[in-house]
């Protein structure tokens, strides 16, 4: 068993599952790989399976029964994850706009004293590829207006590819987490730094999906915007494990 936990939620991503597992499997770093997959009618989850017996011990799955959302999803797999005493709980996405190599910058950075390290697009200019302008200047700005609500210094405040170590997570009351989409990523980072860990950004490439379909709609976007206000009037006291 590997120190380090790698969580991939899947919704419909038969174009790419096999491919991440193979590529993050072939680092020289060992990872192991939990898939969230929520019951994808386009038999992800088959494919899953039919990879477990040539990565025995590496390669695991958790099932649900229905579109759930990204942040349940890695809740499970944050609980999973420090039930099996993994040291560092990686999030991913499963469509290759995070490169699996810079898993192993992630880690060094919580290896060297982060206790969160975070795959940010934004820490050096605009590190983003294949997104048409109107998308990328939603999310440059999103992470200002979210800098500016909550007083975080991170640049890259919706940044879904993440290295935690099991501490943090075994500190946040993962139960009270409620918000699904990009909110959650921003709630996560929130508590992390306001209970005083050390969370570093990493400079990567975030390179858009060229297979499959976006999960992205307005409603993540809508929570994402009152989510932020929301944080920041209510606090974190009911996040943090006593």
């Amino acid at each position: 068993m590997s120190d380090s936990l790698v969580i991939i939620p899947t919704y419909n991503e038969k174009e790419n599952i096999e491919g991440i597992i193979r590529k993050v499997c072939s680092l020289q770093s060992s990872f192991d790989i939990l898939i969230i997959e929520d019951n994808s009618p386009d038999g992800t989850g088959d494919i899953v399976k039919k990879l477990m017996p040539e990565y025995p011990e590496r390669l695991h799955i958790i099932e649900r029964e229905g579109k759930q959302g990204l942040g349940t999803a890695y809740i499970t797999g944050f609980k999973w994850g420090i039930e099996k005493a993994y040291d560092f709980i990686f999030e991913m996405d499963a469509d290759f706009s995070h490169n699996p190599n810079d898993l192993e910058r992630l880690y060094q950075a919580c290896q060297n004293g982060a206790d969160v390290s975070i795959g940010s697009r934004y820490i050096k200019g605009v590190n983003v590829v294949n997104w048409p302008i109107g998308r990328v200047l939603l999310s440059y700005f999103a992470s200002y207006y979210v800098r500016i609500i909550t007083g975080m210094h991170i640049k890259d405040t919706t940044a879904g590819f993440k290295c935690y170590k099991r501490k943090v997570l075994e500190s946040i009351n993962l139960d009270k987490i409620k918000f699904t989409g990009y909110a959650f990523q921003i709630e996560m980072k929130y508590i992390a730094w306001k209970m005083g860990f050390n969370v570093v950004e990493v400079p990567i490439i975030f390179t858009d999906r060229t297979e499959g379909q976006s999960k992205m709609n307005k409603g993540i976007i809508k929570e994402a915007i009152w989510g932020v206000i929301s944080l920041r009037l209510k606090g974190i006291k009911k996040l943090v494990k006593k």
